[in-house]
């Protein structure tokens, strides 16, 4: 697996947690009893996993002539 594949995949792993994290972070401040950090977390959560997805937009354009292999 070469660094441009291994990348790819641990940057769209992290998307994947981060989006996760957020959604449970939303549940949570939902639910009777929710605290205000749940939801600073989750809006956290959220704008990281918004930038990592800008963030491999860019790793995808500036690396696209080199191969995955």
């Amino acid at each position: 697996m070469s660094l441009k594949a291994f990348h790819f995949v641990f940057i769209v792993a992290s998307i994947l947690m981060a989006c996760g994290f957020a959604v449970w972070s939303f549940q949570n401040y939902a639910a009777p009893g929710g605290v205000r950090s749940d939801l600073v977390a989750g809006i956290v959560a959220a704008l990281a996993a918004g930038g990592l997805v800008a963030y491999e937009c860019y790793f995808l354009r500036k690396f696209k002539n080199v191969s995955f292999i």
